[in-house]
């Protein structure tokens, strides 16, 4: 049997929008690229370029091989092919709150999903993902694109995803340091007072329907939010600055993007005017940040070639 590549282009993501934590989230147009070949030999080679290269583990415990693994498992091939070499061009800042690891996921189900006949549909892929992750709320842009709404059933994630009929851009100031998603959810408390679960029951749904149908009168509030950030705020130094100066410069709304440290601006004007205002005000605390100017993406993981 010849060997086969495939090569496969995936979206970073933003989760949360501001009030909807682990269950909305848009795709990003900044993306990774992988390109696998499953081996009938034992090992796994794998090549890094871009972000993360040097940081990533290049050994068993990657999670793009992890993720191949999981699918070989339930068609009855890691057998069949115990080995991979991959390759893995990344723009997608790492540990930044853009979806880097639901990307890796994605990209290396995808890419195995692609070489072993198509077998799963997207919404299996999901599940897997989901599985993998533990939550779908990254995952599921990264596979379907757009902005998604996502929920979970007895353990099985459910997802809408659509674009919005208003068009959105995206400011992204990225701080130069990290933090990962553990330890933001470290922060987060088990109960939330019921005042602050309706205040994101509202604006979860203001937004959506905004979004859905295309009144940006509404969006000012609607990316607010009292389950998370306020929590998280203390690991982002003057986060809520950063905010203010966003929306000031012109930003519809702004929020954290999924676990941080990203903060993003949702804007329809005056995008780089929202960019340097963020940046100049991590700088007030001598954080050093830059800012990305990016839509939303509506397509999620696909082939390249």
């Amino acid at each position: 049997m010849g060997e086969k590549t495939i090569k496969v282009r995936v979206p970073g993501t933003t989760a949360n929008c501001g009030p909807g934590f682990d269950t909305l989230g848009a795709a990003c147009t900044i993306y990774n690229d992988l390109s696998l070949t499953l081996l009938a030999e034992p090992g796994v080679h794998i090549d890094i370029q871009g972000e993360g290269a040097g940081n990533i583990p290049l050994d068993s415990r990657n999670i793009v091989w992890r993720s191949i693994q999981h699918l070989l498992r339930r068609l009855n091939l890691t057998d069949t092919y115990p080995g991979a070499h991959i390759v893995m061009e990344n723009h997608v800042p790492l540990s930044r709150g853009l979806g880097s690891s639901a990307a890796a996921i994605v990209a290396g189900l995808k890419a195995a999903n692609v070489l072993t006949g198509n077998r799963f549909s997207r919404r299996e892929i999901l599940q897997m993902a989901t599985d993998i992750e533990g939550h779908p709320d990254n995952v599921a842009p990264a596979i379907f694109g757009g902005f998604t709404i996502s929920s979970m059933n007895n353990g099985r994630p459910e997802c809408f995803s659509f674009m919005p009929k208003i068009p959105l851009q995206l400011v992204v100031a990225v701080p130069e340091f990290p933090l990962s998603t553990r330890a933001a959810r470290s922060v987060l408390p088990k109960m939330v007072p019921m005042k602050d679960a309706v205040f994101n029951v509202s604006r979860t749904a203001l937004l959506v329907a905004s979004l859905c149908r295309g009144n940006k009168g509404f969006l000012r509030h609607a990316f607010d939010d009292a389950l998370h950030q306020p929590y998280r705020s203390k690991l982002i130094p003057d986060m809520y600055d950063v905010f203010k100066a966003a929306r000031d410069a012109g930003a519809l709304g702004v929020s954290m993007s999924g676990a941080g440290p990203c903060l993003i601006a949702f804007t329809v004007e005056k995008a780089v005017p929202v960019g340097e205002a963020m940046v100049a005000a991590f700088a007030k605390r001598e954080i050093s940040a830059k800012y990305l100017l990016l839509d939303i993406a509506e397509r999620g993981v696909h082939i390249i070639h």
